[in-house]
């Protein structure tokens, strides 16, 4: 079977409301661990999780940072508007755009669209600084051209009227962080701490790589004490992380782009462990996944740019990929070396689905996923099908699932 063919109502199974869970545990690392070995499905608690890795095995670690990404703006007829960050309108350093002055420009959701007639909506900002309280004037206007809108967003262009304001400044004044659809309920005071992994640093995610929430800085002590080597790369996750499959077959779903930063050390280190590693959440398998096909492209274009590097969903399944996966990182770390650049910048929209041969990823560690969702795919993909012997048993043993909900361990 190949993955266009694929029905993901194969890939459904009842989720009782009660089993999401809609709030963290208080201590995050005493969350229930499932541990898939080789066939067989225990469990223990996550705390215990280096007791189960291998000594100088590399873990790698997604360190995005979610950004409070959802603001409100009450027009003077009481209509709330809501304007949803998803990505910079120009292609641009994620951490370098939180740090402009004065305006930037966001591809964004707008929800009560109909409502916004008026070309502006602005709003009143008190920034709270060491030296007292400051208030700015925000403006956010939508851009109606439709060559700079795309499918399922909207161009909006932010100006506030004080240069020595950042867009991070504004953000964490009135912004509000996205918590998943799915909890039902609004985002608390305790979310911005709680829906933020520990090692979080880059901003740019609308919503949290969760298989990271479970650690706390003990475990990352425990696991440096095991003899486990730790790396960090960056993919911002989308709010396409949420977008059902509506079609049939997967064939008619497309998948949403995701922006990737990797350092050239992290390369290095891969190499170093024979380009084997155990990812933390479906977001670092992604990436480094995207990886061995980004060094496959330089085989064939060893003067691509980071936006010829773009991983198209369907790329793992055609043509053929003879290069081994360290032969794709050296071509990787051999095209930073030429371009003079010290991380890999560029974006990927793979789709891991099963038919998929995986390329670096040796265990995962993920939280549990909704029926019928491109990352249970993943999943079955990575457990060769065993999908339904995992679920059955969280099932039936009252692990949590979703974003705050329990963790596993798969090993093939």
């Amino acid at each position: 079977m190949t993955p266009k063919n694929i029905h993901i109502s194969d890939f459904n199974y009842q989720l009782p409301d009660e089993r999401i869970a809609k709030f963290p545990l208080e201590q995050r690392d005493r969350s229930k661990l499932l541990v898939y070995r080789h066939g067989s499905v225990s469990e223990d608690v996550f705390c215990h999780l280096p007791e189960y890795l291998p000594e100088n095995a590399l873990m790698v670690f997604n360190n995005t940072r979610v950004i409070q990404a959802r603001l409100h703006f009450r027009k003077q007829t009481g209509a709330l508007i809501e304007v949803f960050l998803l990505e910079p309108a120009v292609p641009a350093d994620y951490e370098q755009m939180f740090q402009t002055r004065g305006a930037c420009s966001w591809h964004c959701l707008i929800g009560n669209l109909k409502k916004w007639k008026d070309s502006c909506l602005t709003r009143q900002i008190d920034i709270i600084e060491d030296s007292g309280k400051k208030v700015v004037t925000l403006t956010v206007e939508q851009r109606l051209d439709a060559k700079q809108a795309t499918a399922n967003s909207h161009w909006v262009d932010f100006r506030w009227d004080d240069d020595s304001v950042t867009f991070a400044d504004i953000l964490e004044a009135v912004g509000e962080l996205p918590i998943p659809p799915y909890l039902n309920r609004e985002t608390q005071e305790s979310d911005k701490r709680t829906y933020q992994t520990v090692y979080s640093k880059i901003k740019g995610s609308v919503a949290a790589p969760t298989a990271g929430l479970h650690f706390t800085e003990q475990v990352l002590r425990d696991i440096d004490a095991h003899g486990i080597h730790r790396e960090e790369l960056t993919l911002h996750v989308g709010a396409g992380t949420f977008k059902p499959v509506k079609s049939e077959s997967l064939e008619g779903h497309e998948m949403h782009t995701e922006y990737v930063c990797v350092k050239r050390s992290t390369i290095e280190k891969l190499i170093e462990h024979n380009a084997e590693a155990i990812a933390v959440g479906t977001t670092s398998v992604r990436t480094l996944e995207s990886l061995y096909y980004m060094g496959c492209r330089l085989q064939e274009n060893p003067d691509a740019s980071e936006s010829e590097l773009h991983i198209d969903q369907w790329e793992p399944y055609s043509g053929s990929h003879t290069l081994t996966p360290v032969e794709a990182l050296k071509n990787i770390l051999q095209w930073l070396d030429r371009n003079e650049l010290s991380s890999l910048h560029s974006s990927t929209q793979i789709i891991i689905a099963p038919g998929y041969e995986y390329k670096i990823v040796k265990a995962l560690v993920t939280n549990f996923h909704q029926p019928q969702s491109t990352l249970l795919l993943l999943v079955s993909a990575f457990v060769h099908g065993d999908w339904r012997k995992i679920y059955d048993y969280a099932l039936d043993h009252d692990f949590r699932f979703l974003s705050y909900g329990d963790s596993s361990l798969l090993i093939p």
